[in-house]
């Protein structure tokens, strides 16, 4: 087989690049190596390619972490227009929480994120679905931004202590040795190694959430039949 021949072949091989295929490799490097790894230097390196040709599929770094946020809000399960407001928004908060957390580098890059195309449609369908559940403009305001402040924030930390690798062992150090001195805490921390809490601390929060919104959707509702 002469060179031109076997060029030919490896290059038949190789899949050819897409926009899909760059930002899905540059997702299993964060998974990986962490978001700091993601270089059009690395990922060119992990698709056995040139830096130089995945700009033909993403303008710039901006553009592939905009492919990559759409990619995973994608796997978001949207909430329905059907049935209870609360059980459509908790099976849609959940399912966010849970592929973050599959992907806990992600959060701070949803945040940060700005031409998103699939956050904007999460965005409009949590807000969507308040407004018809009988939220005011004013008040689904608020819900939502409750609502993505505790998916946000109970997300960046929970993945905060997931990546801390050495927390468990520091914490059995302190059980030892402080049960007098923070009885309480050393219980808290017991509890922890005990396995109870895995129920879904974000899952009970967010009832809790959904509880005080419905009572304030209510309120909102008699308050606006009064003025009729």
């Amino acid at each position: 087989m002469t060179r031109r021949s076997e060029a030919r072949k490896r290059t038949a091989e190789k899949p050819s690049l897409s926009r899909d295929r760059v930002v899905r490799a540059a997702v299993g490097l964060a998974d990986q190596r962490g978001l700091e790894a993601v270089s059009m230097r690395n990922l060119a390196r992990a698709l056995r390619s040139k830096p130089m040709t995945l700009y033909f599929h993403v303008s710039n770094k901006d553009d592939l972490f905009s492919g990559i946020v759409d990619l995973i809000v994608g796997d978001f399960e949207f909430p329905g227009g059907e049935g209870d407001w609360r059980a459509e928004i908790r099976r849609s908060l959940v399912s966010a929480h849970r592929t973050l957390m599959r992907h806990p580098w992600a959060c701070g890059l949803m945040l940060a994120a700005t031409s998103s195309s699939a956050r904007l449609r999460y965005t409009e369908a949590l807000l969507k679905r308040l407004r018809e559940a009988g939220f005011s403009a004013l008040m689904t305001h608020r819900a939502y931004h409750i609502l993505d402040s505790h998916l946000v924030g109970f997300t960046l930390w929970e993945a905060g202590y997931a990546a801390r690798r050495d927390l468990g062992e520091r914490a059995r150090a302190f059980v030892r040795t402080a049960r007098a001195e923070y009885p309480y805490t050393v219980e808290h921390a017991e509890v922890h190694f005990s396995g109870a809490a895995q129920a879904s601390e974000f899952e009970i929060g967010l009832d809790l959430v959904l509880e005080s919104l419905e009572r304030l959707r209510r309120k909102e509702s008699a308050e606006r039949q009064r003025r009729t």
